[in-house]
């Protein structure tokens, strides 16, 4: 009787396609899609944009565009938060556009934080580069994780999760933190609660933390009164 070889089976080479098919690719992992061309910086003025920007005519590049020097000024930290966040992504660095990759600066007063935040679209490593901070995440499955990082340190927050950073040492602190993502968002906790237009309803935020109504109006009132600029 013949044997049939099974790798020359119509139903195992379809079983075969469908398995691969399923698999978790890395370029459907990554953060931003991989470019299809050297550059596309960014045309900050075209009307439309979808996953990215539209490149500028590369006739119209030059190496400025490839060039930022927004993180070479310390960040104004007189903000409710004693904190500063100074962003080069693909808005404030167009050259970026397409290279899935922006970095922040992070300046701290004494006693400073950077509030608890996500970034939807990226991982972010924070390297310190001055001072002593706190780092912190938590997990979708409440777990905290932290360490106090010094001067050439780094740590990793894994993509979409809550974090934040806090300078705990005796003067000012910096920290620079990385995205594998040319626009990666960020959802700052206090500020999408109580500062956010329009307002989430107090009964609902009365609700959530289990306090009075007067408790959030007060909260309320200190944000809209005191953000200053703090930005992200």
């Amino acid at each position: 009787m013949m044997k049939i070889n099974p790798s020359a089976s119509p139903l195992y080479m379809l079983s075969c396609l469908v398995m691969l098919l399923l698999l978790p690719l890395p370029s459907l992992l990554a953060s931003d899609p991989d470019p299809l061309q050297d550059f596309c910086v960014a045309d900050l003025s075209a009307s439309t944009s979808v996953n990215g920007f539209l490149c500028k005519p590369a006739s119209n590049v030059s190496s400025d565009d490839f060039f930022f020097d927004g993180l070479s000024k310390e960040g104004n930290t007189s903000t409710i938060f004693g904190s500063n966040v100074t962003a080069a992504n693909v808005l404030s660095f167009p050259g970026l556009n397409t290279l899935g990759s922006s970095i922040n600066r992070v300046d701290f007063a004494i006693g400073g934080v950077n509030p608890p935040h996500s970034h939807p679209r990226s991982t972010e490593t924070d390297l310190v580069i001055s001072g002593q901070v706190l780092v912190g995440f938590v997990t979708t499955g409440n777990v905290y994780f932290s360490k106090v990082l010094s001067a050439g340190q780094i740590f990793v927050i894994p993509r979409g999760l809550v974090h934040f950073q806090k300078n705990v040492g005796p003067g000012k602190a910096l920290i620079f933190t990385t995205f594998n993502s040319q626009l990666p968002g960020a959802s700052v906790v206090p500020l999408n609660l109580f500062a956010s237009t329009p307002s989430i309803p107090n009964d609902v935020l009365t609700k959530t933390f289990q306090v009075e109504d007067d408790v959030v109006n007060s909260i309320k009132s200190k944000f809209v009164v005191k953000l200053g600029p703090y930005s992200r």
